[in-house]
């Protein structure tokens, strides 16, 4: 299978209850179908600076923004593939750059900058690294998604994200995919993907079960979590 490694799409999210879930495949089911991943836990280390740029920067939606992470599917092994991403936005388009690496190739570059080649890929995401003063891991996010593509469009896909979850400690991708739950459980995050317009069997479907879209950043939400309890702790603290 080859793995995809430049990507340039527009992306759109929906946050869905389980019956709408439900009631959409059952409408779209004979179009797509699953793709090569099918069921997955997606796991992500987010990468950012000692006072949180890249994703304070995200939150205030600006015309561009970009994020750096590392991600597998499932936890990994030493010898298991893994993906470092650099991924920008730019006037609603999201452009992708993915690299993909052995976990323990992954782990030398960001404990001790040793570079696992020198690919063109390889070289953007390195100067991002070093353009960011002090980045670092900051957050671990999971969730369980269930993916499709279109059976006519290859470049279609559809996800369905349950069971996000996060934690600002252990941030290693091997250590596990445990975490606070950020979203209710009776939720899922639909995003759709593609190059082109959508086709209208899916427009159709989701115009007859007013599905519009809707907006949730998983570091966002984390982060905006995290936050406020700091916040709280230290009022805590001037009380006393």
């Amino acid at each position: 299978m080859k793995i995809q490694t430049v990507f340039e799409r527009t992306e759109k999210k929906y946050i869905l209850t389980i019956s709408q879930r439900r009631a959409l495949l059952e409408k779209i089911m004979e179009y797509i179908k699953p793709d090569e991943y099918g069921e997955s836990t997606v796991c992500s280390l987010y990468f950012d600076t000692d006072d949180s740029h890249l994703i304070r920067k995200s939150m205030e939606k600006p015309i561009y923004k970009e994020k750096l992470r590392l991600r597998s599917y499932s936890t990994p092994k030493a010898d298991s593939n893994v993906f470092l991403e650099l991924k920008k936005k730019y006037k609603g388009v999201v452009y992708k750059r993915r690299q993909t690496l052995k976990y323990t190739q992954a782990m030398d570059y960001i404990n001790k900058g040793l570079m696992p080649n020198d690919s063109q890929i390889m070289r953007e995401i390195d100067w991002a690294m070093k353009y960011y003063e002090g980045i670092a891991p900051k957050m671990f996010i999971a969730y369980d998604r269930t993916a499709f593509y279109s059976k006519t469009d290859h470049e279609l896909r559809i996800t369905f994200d349950r069971n996000v979850r996060f934690r600002t400690d252990n941030l290693d991708l091997a250590k596990g995919h445990y975490g606070e739950r950020i979203l209710d459980p009776n939720l899922c995050i639909m995003e759709i993907k593609a190059l082109s317009a959508m086709p209208l069997w899916l427009t159709q479907a989701l115009n007859e079960l007013k599905i519009f879209p809707g907006s949730f950043s998983k570091y966002g939400t984390a982060y905006a979590l995290t936050e406020q309890r700091k916040m709280m702790y230290k009022g805590g603290q001037n009380c006393a």
